[in-house]
């Protein structure tokens, strides 16, 4: 069995509230962090990977709104799917690899077509492929002629619906996506208006739950928002409070209490391109808007996870350090707290945190070396030293 001791970097272990004063060495045997010790014995097996002076260890980072299928060069679905499929195959490997060298250990991939990204999750998970941790969604239920219709998930009535999740169950999904409301992607929908009733958001949690699976809910619109809330969903995606203003401009506080009360994580999908509205913060209306939902959210008691929606037009897939400084803007938290939304509290939300999130014994060695301690500042995110998967160091 393989053994790998990372020395010479202090270490963020995704629980604590700092970074350890001294290095610590890290003992990993197989895929699993054996253990942690200034002083623990060195083992004449194993290959040691010596950190420079300065470095810090955190736990991998979690994306947990991506889409591999969707090139984030192309504008419209129609140009998406012009594409041949082998090219797309190819490149959602490669978008699984760069994000992977960006110290992105785990992936959840919120909805596409044609299951390539289920095909290479299961290669990785097979050992062909070094690549990071992907959950998948496969294709999202949504209405007749809905938000992203065009990835085959049509539905109009409990059969159709129960036909559909079925039919991702069968795939492979480790999660259900339901399209609640519209969105800016699909020509034809309204980001602000729903998709579904509750009744029909309950009947699909229903049947997901039935399958042991979760589900999540792509929410602009606050109609939406309250649906998916009272349906029972894992998680709400975007949660942006749309109205006939846009974005942030249908805000109901007390809808905030119900979702923390309920026990719902948000993942507000904080892009690198939200920098432009922080360009001049005091005529944004879309910064202010949305830094008084997340505030709101935040000061409820809801967890918000950190996602990108990568694979839209101009969000680059493997950008999510990027984002993490724009997500510090928008929701005034410090460092740790950001830094947890990535890890930690992603892990929790993905029903992963007896596996990863955290740099402790027993869980997965999904490690990223940085330069810095990202505690005192995000930026050193975005130089990776080392990333480690499962226990085997990556090629940068």
């Amino acid at each position: 069995m393989r053994r790998l001791r990372i020395e010479g970097a202090r270490v963020w272990d995704g629980i604590s509230d700092r970074t350890s004063d001294a290095p610590v060495s890290v003992d990993v045997t197989g895929d699993r962090v054996e253990s942690l010790g200034r002083a623990a014995a060195s083992n004449p097996s194993a290959q040691v990977l010596q950190c420079e002076p300065g470095s810090v260890l955190i736990p991998g980072l979690i994306d947990s709104h991506v889409h591999l299928c969707l090139d984030p060069k192309l504008r419209t679905p129609d140009e998406q799917r012009a594409l041949p499929r082998e090219t797309v195959r190819a490149a959602v490997q490669s978008r699984a690899e760069q994000m992977l060298r960006a110290g992105i250990t785990t992936l959840r991939d919120l909805g596409g077509g044609d299951g390539f990204e289920i095909e290479l999750r299961d290669r990785i998970n097979r050992g062909e492929l070094l690549g990071p941790r992907i959950l998948c969604a496969g294709q999202p239920l949504t209405s007749v002629g809905g938000h992203c219709h065009f990835w085959g998930g049509e539905a109009d009535g409990p059969e159709q619906f129960r036909s559909v999740i079925e039919r991702q169950v069968a795939a492979g999904v480790d999660w259900i996506k339901v399209m609640a409301t519209g969105g800016l992607y699909t020509r034809g929908t309204r980001a602000s208006t729903a998709q579904f009733d509750r009744e029909e958001l309950s009947l699909a949690c229903g049947i997901a739950s039935q399958h042991g699976r979760p589900v999540a809910t792509h929410c602009h619109g606050t109609e939406g928002i309250r649906n998916s809330t009272a349906a029972g969903v894992r998680t709400i995606e975007h949660c942006s409070f749309a109205g006939s203003e846009g974005f942030g401009s249908d805000f109901q506080p007390e809808l905030c209490a119900q979702i923390a009360a309920a026990g719902i994580w948000v993942s507000p999908t904080i892009n690198a391109g939200w920098g432009r509205f922080r360009a001049r913060e005091s005529d944004s209306r879309f910064f202010r808007a949305m830094s008084r939902v997340l505030a709101q959210l935040l000061q409820a008691g809801v967890s918000l996870v950190a996602s990108t929606d990568a694979g839209i037009p101009n969000v680059q897939h493997g950008d999510l350090a990027r984002a993490l400084l724009e997500m510090q803007a928008f929701t005034a938290q410090t460092p740790l707290q950001v830094l947890r939304s990535a890890t930690r509290v992603a892990a929790q939300a993905l029903q992963l945190e007896h596996e990863t999130g955290s740099l402790v014994p027993g869980l997965s060695a999904d490690l990223v070396v940085l330069p810095g301690d990202p505690l005192e500042d995000l930026e050193f995110l975005q130089r990776p030293s080392c990333v480690v998967m499962r226990g085997d160091p990556v090629s940068l």
